[in-house]
Formats: structure tokens, C-alpha cells, sequence
């Protein structure tokens, strides 16, 4: 099995322990300050008269952060440059329970309410976030079976950045477009198979629909 899977990407295992430490530590306070951030924004009224908060209603961040593809996407990213596929589930899962967990306290004690069937969603992402990067991981190679995993995810980003039927296509967001793209850039290890892969994904897409 570990054959199998070392020949479709092989991890990296040349790192000191105090790195992958210090790694996967500012992978988690990411987490956290991401979390507190984008429920900071929340709860921001922004007036325009304030140059900074200004500047944050031009960059629409707010939106940016209630978007689900931003987050997967930078799951996507930590997974596929992390250094092995172990490291990956553990990392992606650093930076969704910093996430969530922020989130979730910063909400109880500055909003004054308690979303908990809201945070169950995410508490479950969270829970199967180390499975998911552990197959994502594998999808940055230049290996044929690379393909079908960054099909998948491409399949998924489809659905989240576009609004897709049989008989309709059309995006959602120029937000959502930039993230899409940048999710081809950080799969990207060979145009060829980038191609393949995003013609899968479509397919598989518009199969979703037409079945369910």
C-alpha cells in the first residue's frame, strides 16, 4: 500500500522535527487568526469616512471570508505543500480547529449569542479535514492517478465557485473566479494534466447534476 501510494507522489521526509514544530504551530495560529478576523468583520460597521475601514469595504473582505471556497481552497493550498501526506491531515486540521474554534468562542463572547448548529457544520468539516488533505495531498503530482484526485477537487470548486445545471453555467463572483483560478495554480504541476483534470472535474460536475 505504501508502494503504491509513494509512487503516485513521495513525501518528503527530509525536515527536523523543531521545524515541523514551529510549521504546523503557525499553521494553527493561522487558523486562529483567521477565525477571529473574519467574525471581527462580522461584526464591523464600516464607515466609509474612516480611511481603513474604507479601504476594508473596497476590498469587500467581509464577503471574501463568508465564502466556503476560500477556506477550502486554503486548505487545498497547506495540504499539497505540506511535506508528506500525514503532515498534511495534520496541518489542515491545525488550521480548521484554530478556525473554528475562534470563531466560535469570539462569537459567544463579542456577539453575545452561541451558533451551535451553525459550528456543528464546520466542526464536522473539521472532523474529516484530515482524511480529505491526506487524499488532496496526493493530487500535486505529475502521476496519471494525480489526475482523477485533482478532478475531484476541481469538481468540487466547480460547484462552490459556479452556479452549474444541465442547462445553465454562470459564475457566481469575481471573488469566486479568483479563488477557482487560484486553485488551478496551486494544483498545477503539468498544463497537460491540469487540463485533463479540469475536463473530468466538468464532467463529473454536470453527471452530478443530472442525477441528482
Amino acid at each position: 500500500m505504501k508502494d503504491s501510494l509513494d509512487s503516485i507522489r513521495k513525501p518528503n521526509k527530509d525536515i527536523k522535527i523543531s521545524k515541523k514544530i514551529i510549521y504546523s504551530l503557525l499553521i494553527l495560529l493561522l487558523g486562529i487568526i483567521l477565525g477571529v478576523f473574519s467574525k471581527w468583520l462580522d461584526n464591523l460597521s464600516i464607515n466609509d469616512e474612516i480611511w481603513w475601514q474604507h479601504i476594508l469595504g473596497i476590498l469587500d473582505l467581509r464577503n471574501v471570508f463568508s465564502y466556503v471556497g476560500i477556506w477550502i481552497f486554503l486548505a487545498i493550498t497547506i495540504s499539497v505543500f505540506s511535506k508528506t501526506p500525514l503532515r498534511a491531515s495534520l496541518n489542515v486540521f491545525l488550521f480548521f480547529i484554530g478556525m473554528t474554534l475562534s470563531y466560535h468562542l469570539y462569537t459567544i463572547r463579542f456577539s453575545g449569542f452561541n451558533p451551535k448548529s451553525y459550528m456543528l457544520i464546520w466542526y464536522g468539516i473539521t472532523a474529516i479535514s484530515p482524511i480529505l488533505a491526506f487524499i488532496c495531498w496526493y493530487a500535486k503530482s505529475k502521476n496519471k492517478i494525480a489526475i482523477l484526485f485533482c478532478s475531484l477537487i476541481f469538481c468540487v470548486m466547480f460547484r462552490l465557485c459556479f452556479s452549474i445545471g444541465i442547462s445553465y453555467f454562470y459564475l457566481k463572483s469575481i471573488i469566486d473566479f479568483i479563488i477557482f483560478i487560484g486553485t488551478i495554480l496551486v494544483l498545477n504541476v503539468k498544463p497537460k494534466n491540469t487540463i485533463y483534470s479540469l475536463i473530468i472535474g466538468f464532467a463529473l460536475v454536470f453527471l452530478s447534476c443530472a442525477i441528482l
